[in-house]
C-alpha cells in the first residue's frame, strides 16, 4: 500500500498534506508516529472515567493531529468532540465517540497495512 492509497483507506487528504510537507518521506515519517501518540487511549479512558477536562485536552490534541497530518475523517469526528467538551456537553459527546472511534480505527489500520507491507 503506498502513502497516498493509505490515506485514500482512512478517508484523509493526502494532495492537502503534500502540498504543506512536500516530501513523501516525511508525510510517511509523522503518519507512522501518529500510531503512538497516546491522546486516543487518553480520550476513551478520560470519557469512562467522566473526567471532562482530560478528555478535552486529549481531543484537542487528537483534532491537532489529524488535521496537520490531512486525516480528514478523524478530524472531523475529533473536532465535534472537541466542542462539546468545550461546552461541557458529556451526553452528545459521548454519543459521537463511537463514530470517533471507528474513525480512529480506520486511520490506523491503514497505517498499520502500509507500515506491514513496508517492512
Amino acid at each position: 500500500m503506498t502513502l497516498e492509497e493509505c490515506y485514500k483507506a482512512m478517508g484523509g487528504d493526502y494532495e492537502d498534506v503534500y502540498s504543506r510537507l512536500e516530501k513523501e518521506e516525511r508525510i510517511q515519517r509523522f503518519v507512522i508516529k501518529f500510531l503512538n501518540d497516546p491522546n486516543y487511549m487518553l480520550l476513551c479512558t478520560s470519557m469512562e472515567n467522566g473526567n471532562l477536562g482530560e478528555a478535552f485536552r486529549a481531543a484537542h490534541t487528537l483534532k491537532g493531529g489529524s488535521q496537520n497530518l490531512g486525516f480528514k475523517k478523524l478530524y472531523e469526528s475529533s473536532s465535534r468532540m472537541t466542542e462539546l467538551l468545550r461546552a461541557g456537553n458529556a451526553e452528545d459527546a459521548q454519543s459521537i465517540l463511537e463514530e470517533l472511534k471507528q474513525d480512529y480505527k480506520r486511520t490506523a489500520d491503514a497505517i498499520m497495512q502500509m507500515q506491514a507491507e513496508l517492512s
